[in-house]
Order: C-alpha cells, then sequence, then structure tokens
C-alpha cells in the first residue's frame, strides 16, 4: 500500500469517526439514519479532486435577508445547527466580503464536537475592515483572498499571525471577481479537498454559474420577506426544458425544508469541471 492510499485510509477513518460525534447529538434513531444519509456525501471525497458543497437558507418567496441587510435569523435553529455539522466535516469554509460585512460570522463550530475549518474570505478589492470577528478572533486559520494587485483602504486587512492573504487573478466570467478554478485549486494544494460555500447569494451563485459545486442545500423557511436580498441567482432560461431541475432529497428541520440538490461536479487540480449525473429521483 502506497503512502497516498494510507492517507486516504487515515482520512477517511477521521471523517467517519466525526460523523458518528455529531450524530450522537440525535437521539431519535430515524433522525440518525436522516442524518447519516445527508452528510454521507460531504465524506465520499473523490481522489485528487475538490468536493464541493454551498448552503442558502431563504425565505419562501425567495430572499435570505431584507432590503436593509437583516437576516438574523431567516431559518430556525435547526439549520443553523446543519451549518456547524457542514463546517466540522469540511476543510474550508467560504463566504464573499457581503456576507462578512453584513453578518459579522464567526465561521467556527461551536455548536457542535468537531474542529473549526480554515475561514476562506473572497473580498476581491480588500475592501473589508480589519475588525471583523473572523480576522481578531483568533478561533480559526483564516485566508483573505483577493484580485492581484488590490491594494485595499489603509483599514483593511493585513497578514498576521492570525491571517492569510492570498492574491489570485480575476476572471472574465465573473464582473470584478476571483478566478473560482484558481481558488480551488489553491486550496487543495493546502489540502483542502472538502470545501463548503456559505454564503452569500452572489458567492452561491457564482459557484453554481461556474459548474464547480457537487451539492447544493436551499433551507426553506416559512417566512415572506416581500423585498430584500436575492438567494440563487442565474442567467434567465427562455423555456422549462432549458433550466436546472437536480436530482434531490427533502429533509425537515425543525419548520424549515431543507432540499439537497445533486448537482455532482468535482473539480480535479488543473482541469475543468465534471458534469453532473443525468440521474433523476422523485421523492
Amino acid at each position: 500500500m502506497g503512502p497516498e492510499e494510507s492517507r486516504a485510509q487515515h482520512d477517511a477513518g477521521e471523517s467517519q469517526d466525526a460523523l458518528k460525534r455529531l450524530l450522537a447529538l440525535s437521539a431519535a434513531e430515524a433522525d440518525r439514519c436522516a442524518l447519516a444519509e445527508l452528510y454521507q456525501p460531504v465524506l465520499a471525497s473523490v481522489p485528487g479532486a475538490a468536493t464541493i458543497f454551498a448552503h442558502l437558507g431563504q425565505s419562501l418567496d425567495g430572499f435570505i435577508a431584507t432590503e436593509s441587510g437583516d437576516s438574523f435569523y431567516v431559518t430556525g435553529r435547526e439549520n443553523i445547527l446543519h451549518l456547524h455539522r457542514m463546517r466540522a466535516l469540511c476543510d474550508a469554509v467560504i463566504v464573499g466580503a457581503a456576507t462578512v460585512a453584513a453578518d459579522d460570522p464567526r465561521l467556527t463550530t461551536r455548536e457542535v464536537p468537531g474542529r473549526s475549518p480554515l475561514r476562506v474570505v473572497l473580498d476581491p478589492r480588500r475592501r473589508l475592515r480589519a475588525e471583523h470577528q473572523v480576522f481578531v478572533d483568533g478561533a480559526a486559520p483564516t485566508l483573505l483572498v483577493c484580485l492581484e494587485g488590490a491594494v485595499g483602504s489603509p483599514q483593511s486587512v493585513l497578514a498576521s499571525g492570525g491571517v492569510e492573504v492570498l492574491e489570485l487573478p480575476g476572471s472574465s466570467a465573473v464582473s470584478g471577481g476571483i478566478s473560482l478554478p484558481a481558488l480551488v485549486t489553491a486550496l487543495q494544494r493546502r489540502g483542502c479537498s472538502r470545501l463548503f460555500v456559505e454564503g452569500g447569494g452572489r458567492t452561491v451563485s457564482s459557484f453554481l454559474q461556474a459548474g464547480l459545486l457537487s451539492r447544493l442545500h436551499v433551507a426553506v423557511a416559512p417566512l415572506l420577506i416581500g423585498t430584500g436580498r436575492p438567494g440563487i441567482r442565474l442567467p434567465g432560461s427562455l423555456t422549462l426544458a432549458d433550466c436546472l431541475r437536480a436530482p434531490h432529497r427533502i429533509y425537515r428541520m425543525g419548520s424549515d425544508l431543507l432540499f439537497d440538490l445533486e448537482l455532482g461536479a468535482a473539480t480535479e487540480v488543473g482541469t475543468a469541471p465534471v458534469p453532473g449525473p443525468a440521474v433523476q429521483r422523485i421523492l
């Protein structure tokens, strides 16, 4: 057995142990079975590839926050625990600058067992100020990702003991955005193969449009906001036949419904995304 196979077996064993710790929080056998089914794809990583998951919590009418940015909390306690479990099972959690500016999240696993992942903040122009929790709390390593040559303001985040700054090329596919394939490759080279894109709407939509997501979790709360900050936004299609209708599973989380959409992308270092499966599943 070679060193890579031994490392893969070791990582798989650690992942299974992490899943067992998380499932121990659920008292009912049916709940444990449902949780095992939901989180099993996170553990089924492909050798040499990054498995990328994303999540959005939204209202029935498709908003993740009000017009003022108030999002505490669109979804309920059970879905918040789901976010913490996903962080515990993944190597890195990714958010956009707008999410950090609006919500000031910590992106740790304080609600569940397990270590906190690498916190990756996408701030192309380095506009975020240095006082946000992810940059100062020291609770987990943090990577600030910006465009090559981005200078930032005097109040922007500087490299320090707890924060590393990574410059990446831009993307013609995303106006003013960072090249997502370059980001994935950089994270893989750091040993991060399970990636969790936690928000916000523009960041998740960019990964989805780029064909990089393996699975997308959309939690829908029994809430009507009316108008506000939208969730998923993609280029429109003229016919429903051209729209994305993914195989999926549905889970109840308290008063919320979680749609687990199977997209199937896997990205190897230096290669294009693999198209998703053509399997249809009716639940």
